[in-house]
């Protein structure tokens, strides 16, 4: 009963619960954030994870701008459910290269963080054209317009060096050959020798629209593609030192 006295006077005392609620608040800011402070990098960086290419940079560039975001998340939790449903869990080496990230909070539509691989380039053709068509009960609004819009990439190097500004790890030759690279990405008849020496052989290299012309479609479905495929969860042992 004693007790229940004293915190009787914290509660009826707005001025003091005040005091002590922001310095219980401070306490416990001050053990989750003065850690970092001591560790040489807060994400295990994680073999197979690379900046996208510039024909995927644009893909998401045309995701944030369509609000792709605001229906499907790109971060499955360690949970039974989800890791069953998507895959395994999201790593946060995954989302190093993104800004923003595109983790998402809400769920319309499924988590996108594996979908990389998981339909053919033409699925996904029919699906942005008229998701109906190949989900019946789905509520995605049609981007069949994408297959119109013709890029030339002539913004692209700008749009590589904006992200090297911010930490992406893109050198010079990336960005000197960003043009070249975008389009190269999406024509299969291409030199892509300089594409796939500066982002790996993994990198996908096809026409993804099945058009003459390079489109945001081709860009988009690009983008997708590599979703969730850069890293090789068979061989992925997390660092137990962390």
């Amino acid at each position: 009963m004693a007790f229940l006295d004293k915190h009787k006077k914290i509660e009826t005392h707005a001025t003091l619960l005040m005091v002590l609620s922001l310095l219980v608040v401070s306490i416990g800011g001050l053990v989750q954030i003065v850690p970092l402070y001591y560790l040489d990098n807060t994400i295990e960086k994680v073999e197979g994870v690379r900046p996208y290419t510039p024909l995927e940079l644009a893909g998401r560039d045309i995701y944030i701008r369509e609000g792709c975001y605001g229906c499907h998340s790109q971060m499955i939790r360690p949970m039974r459910d989800e890791v069953e449903r998507y895959g395994h869990y999201s790593l946060a080496a995954e989302s190093m290269y993104d800004h923003p990230f595109q983790w998402g909070s809400k769920r319309t539509g499924p988590d996108l963080a594996r979908v990389g691989g998981r339909y053919s380039d033409e699925w996904h053709q029919d699906h942005f054209t008229n998701a109906k068509s190949v989900v019946p009960e789905s509520v995605m609004p049609p981007y069949g317009f994408l297959a119109n819009n013709v890029l030339d990439g002539r913004y692209i190097a700008d749009v590589v060096a904006t992200h090297r500004m911010v930490g992406v790890p893109y050198d010079d030759a990336m960005v000197e050959n960003a043009q070249a690279d975008f389009m190269a990405q999406a024509n299969p008849d291409a030199d892509t020798d300089g594409l796939l020496a500066r982002y790996g052989d993994a990198v996908n290299v096809r026409n993804f629209d099945g058009r003459p012309e390079l489109t945001e479609m081709d860009a988009l479905i690009a983008y997708v593609q590599v979703l969730g495929t850069m890293v090789d969860f068979t061989t992925f042992i997390p660092d137990a030192s962390r």
